[in-house]
């Protein structure tokens, strides 16, 4: 059996064990270890995670239902500033008292682990292209700057450096209108 290691997740159920219809309800807040989420935007080390806990003691095990809420702080996908965004998840799983049934996870030690699940619900609720403003401009694709905070910038032409040759041709204009009438003319009586 493995030594326990106590970790801010997990939380004693020892009054609960083996009491069908006993019910406590708890507020944590849970200060976050290592960060939650790789992308844009994540719950960093040392957060907090406000959580509304209700452990519910069953025959087959403990239900455990908790609202999460807290804070994850990254970058805007479109134009890079900073940005905070709330994160607010439900969960609600079953610990059994043994693996022995189709349960995916036990009451260890008289302590339920809530990592996983916090972890699985806060990661997956994080936008993959988190924006600052749902409205938000990003950067402008030449200077990089951002075009929320630039004032209206000009767009020049993009020459393509193939057509360079050609900027300096002058086409005539000298051309009579009774000239291109005449040359039609022609034209038409072969």
């Amino acid at each position: 059996m493995s030594k326990f290691i106590k970790t801010p997740y997990k939380i004693e159920v020892r009054d609960l064990i083996n009491r069908p219809g006993t019910m406590h309800e708890r507020h944590l807040d849970i200060v976050v270890p290592d960060q939650l989420g790789e992308s844009l935007v994540a719950v960093k080390a040392g957060s907090v995670l406000a959580t509304e806990l209700r452990l519910e003691s069953l025959h087959e095990g403990i239900l455990v239902t908790a609202e999460v809420s807290g804070i994850a702080a990254g970058e805007c996908g479109r134009c890079l500033i900073d940005v905070e965004l709330p994160v607010q998840v439900e969960i609600q799983d079953l610990f059994a008292y043994s693996l022995d049934e189709a349960f995916e996870f036990e009451v260890q030690d008289d302590h339920v682990d809530l990592e996983p699940l916090i972890r699985d619900a806060v990661v997956l609720s994080l936008p993959f292209q988190p924006v600052c403003r749902p409205d938000c401009p990003g950067l402008d694709m030449e200077t990089g700057l951002r075009l929320a905070e630039s004032p209206v910038l000009e767009p020049q032409e993009i020459r393509d450096p193939r057509w360079s040759a050609l900027a300096g041709f002058q086409a005539f204009e000298d051309i009579n209108a009774d000239e291109d009438i005449n040359v039609e003319t022609d034209r038409e009586e072969k």
